[in-house]
Order: C-alpha cells, then sequence, then structure tokens
C-alpha cells in the first residue's frame, strides 16, 4: 500500500479534471468527466470527492480505486444483472455501452444511519417514523441492522441541487419509471446488495447502504450503470468492531468518505452553502481509506498507476481513438 508520504507528495497533482478537446464536448458529473464516442461513452473518474451533493476537494489516486473496485464488482454480479462496462483501457477510464439512465437513484439500506438530510437516522432522530412511505418502529438505536434491506430511492440531483426523498409508490406515480421497470430494478437492487454484502463480509467489511443506478441499453434492457460498491456510492464498516463499538455507544469503524461527512458536521457543516476546502490531512486520509477498502475487498494490491494521471489518461485515449479507428 502507498505509504503517507507517498500520498502527501502526490496530492498537489491529484486529478481535478481532464479537458480531452479531441474527444468532442465534456459533460462534468461530482466526479467524472464524460465523453461520448459514437455508441460508446468514455467516463473519466477524475479524484474529484463530493459530499452533501458538493465538491470539497481532490483525493489522491481515489479515481483509480473506483475506477477498478467497480469493475470488479461488475464482474462479480453480471449474472444477476447485465451493466454498461466494455472495458478499463487505463485506470481511471471506464468504457461503457450508451444507455438512458432511469431519473432515480436507487439506495438500499441495511442499517439506520447517516448525517446527511436524506439519510434514514436524521430523519427518525427528528422523529419521523413513516419514511420513504416505509413505517419504522419506536426504539431503533443510531447504526443498529434492519430486519431486512430496505430500498429508499431518491430523484436524481440537477444543476448542483440536493437529492430528494421519495418513495417507491411515488416513483411510478410520478412516471420516472413504469411498473414493469421498477419491479425488476427493485429485485435486482435487493439482489445486488445480498451479493454485496456477503462479498463484503468476506473481506472483513459490512455492507452498510449503498447507492445504484440503472439504465436502459439500446436494446431495451435494463441494466446497471455508473458504479457499484464503492466507496463513494456505499458506506462500510469494519465488521470485528462492529458488535463491540455499539455495545460502548461509539461510531462504528467506518472504511468510506462517512468520517469526511462526520467531520464537516462536527464543524458546522451539513450541506447549505458552500463548504470549506477539504483539509490536506483529511484528503490524504481518505486516500489511505479508499486504498484499504480496495484491498479488502478485491483481496489485491492497488498498482498505482503513472503519476500524475492527467498525461497517461490522453496518451492512453489518444491511442483509443486511433485503435476505434481502424475497426
Amino acid at each position: 500500500m502507498l505509504s503517507e508520504s507517498n500520498l502527501y507528495a502526490a496530492l498537489p497533482d491529484a486529478l481535478a479534471g481532464v479537458d480531452l478537446p479531441f474527444l468532442g464536448a465534456r459533460t462534468q458529473g461530482k466526479v467524472r468527466d464524460i465523453y461520448r464516442h459514437d455508441d460508446r461513452l468514455l467516463l473519466v473518474t477524475t479524484d474529484r470527492l463530493s459530499a452533501f451533493d458538493r465538491i470539497l476537494g481532490v483525493v489522491p489516486y481515489k479515481g483509480q480505486v473506483l475506477t477498478q473496485l467497480a469493475a470488479w464488482w461488475f464482474a462479480q454480479t453480471q449474472d444477476i444483472i447485465g451493466n454498461h462496462l466494455l472495458d478499463v483501457p487505463d485506470p481511471n477510464v471506464t468504457v461503457a455501452r450508451l444507455c438512458t439512465p432511469l431519473s432515480v437513484e436507487v439506495v438500499v439500506r441495511g442499517y439506520i444511519t447517516g448525517v446527511t438530510s436524506t439519510a434514514l437516522w436524521h430523519q427518525y432522530s427528528l422523529g419521523n417514523r413513516t419514511i420513504y412511505g416505509i413505517e419504522f418502529p419506536d426504539g431503533l438505536r443510531k447504526n443498529d441492522a434492519l430486519s431486512t434491506p430496505i430500498i429508499t430511492p431518491t430523484t436524481k440531483a440537477r444543476d448542483g441541487g440536493h437529492d430528494e426523498r421519495i418513495t417507491s409508490a411515488e416513483v411510478v406515480e410520478q412516471g420516472l419509471v413504469t411498473v414493469s421497470i421498477w419491479e425488476q430494478v427493485s429485485a435486482a437492487a435487493i439482489a445486488l446488495f445480498t451479493r454485496g454484502q456477503t462479498l463484503a463480509r468476506r473481506g472483513g467489511l459490512i455492507l452498510v447502504d449503498t447507492k445504484y443506478e440503472f439504465g436502459l441499453a439500446p436494446d431495451g434492457a435494463v441494466v446497471l450503470i455508473d458504479e457499484v460498491h464503492t466507496p463513494d456510492s456505499s458506506r462500510f464498516w469494519i465488521a470485528a468492531t462492529y458488535a463491540d463499538r455499539i455495545a460502548a455507544g461509539q461510531e462504528p469503524d467506518n472504511f468510506d468518505k462517512e468520517f469526511i461527512r462526520l467531520y464537516y458536521v462536527a464543524h458546522g457543516y451539513r450541506g447549505e452553502g458552500e463548504p470549506f476546502p477539504l483539509p490536506p490531512d483529511l484528503a490524504v486520509q481518505a486516500a489511505a481509506r479508499y486504498i484499504r477498502t480496495y484491498e479488502m475487498l478485491t483481496g489485491e494490491s492497488l498498482a498505482p498507476g503513472a503519476w500524475p494521471a492527467g498525461p497517461r489518461i490522453e496518451a492512453t485515449l489518444r491511442q483509443w481513438v486511433v485503435g476505434m479507428e481502424r475497426r
């Protein structure tokens, strides 16, 4: 694993973005810079870190971890549902089928936790017992396991806005997807989460909750898109210490970006207005956790790509375009 000194040294060159005019127009998401090439999408995963639907800063090697970990998970779950992945020509680049995204994010939760406005615990702590159209009993404590995983959809944030809570019934009532597609998506989401929990436990982690995105392939098939079971889209806890820490009234040991959310909340920021910049020490801690999560889940060491990543990505994609033109 990369040492702390390596991560500090890499911080100034962390990948904030890529501008590749030879690929055409660029679309920027929270974390990815996206280009279209014929019927393919080129997803360049940067080192940008977002929380509270805001970009806080950059985390060295984060983009590589997300790209390679998502590819690993796609391989582990392709028997459950197909996905958009075609190739990973560079540690930070995903070549994907061009799909039409569904207008809803599918969040699956196995525990009651979280500090954001859409989190179960935040709503429950305010006294709400009907959340996302689901009834919750009194007496639950933060970080308790739910009796069964549940789906809590959100709308997709646009133009810097926040994700908004919605019920499964409203997903269909508002015409975001058809009944048949939502039934297929819901079944796939629970199956994906169950597989994710099993494989995470094998690596010593608890998959607490996660976000899935689905789309329609050109043939109309529902497929998994974006990423799956990464520290960006999921919450992970250390399995070995969970019970003892809960019994002691402590927060679980987390191996995702939740500790960054907690840091910001402790310093008075919950997502309203502009956030303060991500402190360098926090960025390095995040990098170490992302890398360690990858290694625990996959059982493999992360082999860092050539650094800085920007020139490497440009060279790789120029070669990729030439190769496509020769076909």
